[in-house]
């Protein structure tokens, strides 16, 4: 359908998992993808995949002076810049009492400070040229309670509260950018599997089951292809679940 036809898009994370499923959506879908990580093999090979129209950056989220080089060379090499969809984030379990301020300092800087230099810089980039999309992935974590996931739902908690406000901010300033923010509960990908010794699970089996709490990756990739697309261009400032309504269940 070439719903995002024209449109550079950059992903971070995109060596696996969610953000390599987005990049591989979007760029089906018409985009040119910038595709970063700190996985340069991986990254790369999924670069490969998509072609001419895909370039990789080896990219550490938590330095803004990468976040500087990523945006710069997506406009030198694709001119522009039209989606941001801010994927790449660590997970780390820890309650309240576990976790040490050295674990909470570092998901914090990279959940939290990636997510705001990403949003930063893709600003000053969108709005040079008429506007744009910004997705942040966020978490079910954000918005209920994990006790075993302390920093990590802060981290979360803190990319849904700076979403709403710069959402509203770039309205008010009349720039045409729209940030949103998706709200999963489990995604079967390689970091969830680890929390259930490194297996992989195949998702015709979790499907099996209408309880079920994991959804496959290409579940979020639709809603960022949707977020990314011009079909969305009402929707700002917005928190999508994506949980099967676990959120509400009180389960």
């Amino acid at each position: 359908m070439q719903r995002v036809e024209g449109k550079v898009c950059l992903v971070t994370g995109a060596a696996s998992g969610i953000g390599r499923e987005d990049a591989l959506l979007l760029a089906r879908e018409g985009a040119r993808v910038v595709l970063t990580d700190l996985n340069e093999e991986a990254g790369r090979q999924a670069a490969a995949e998509i072609g001419e129209n895909a370039l990789f950056i080896r990219h550490d989220i938590a330095s803004e002076s990468d976040w500087q080089r990523v945006i710069a060379t997506t406009l030198e090499h694709f001119g522009r810049l039209d989606v941001l969809v801010n994927n790449a984030a660590i997970l780390a379990t820890g309650t309240i009492e576990d976790t040490s301020l050295e674990l909470w300092q570092k998901v914090q800087k990279i959940n939290g400070d990636g997510y705001f230099l990403g949003c930063k810089y893709a600003i000053e980039a969108m709005k040079k040229t008429g506007g744009g999309s910004i997705i942040n992935m966020s978490s079910v974590a954000a918005l209920g309670a994990m006790p075993m996931f302390c920093a990590y739902s802060a981290s979360k908690g803190a990319v849904a509260a700076m979403t709403r406000s710069i959402a509203l901010h770039c309205k008010q300033q009349g720039y045409r950018i729209r940030c949103n923010s998706v709200h999963p509960d489990g995604v079967n990908t390689p970091m969830t599997q680890a929390l259930a010794g490194g297996q992989p699970i195949p998702q015709e089996l979790l499907d099996q089951d209408p309880m079920n709490r994991m959804c496959a990756p290409r579940d979020i990739a639709n809603v960022v292809l949707f977020l990314a697309s011009d079909e969305s261009r009402f929707v700002n400032g917005a928190e999508l679940r994506v949980d099967n309504a676990q959120l509400i269940s009180g389960i």
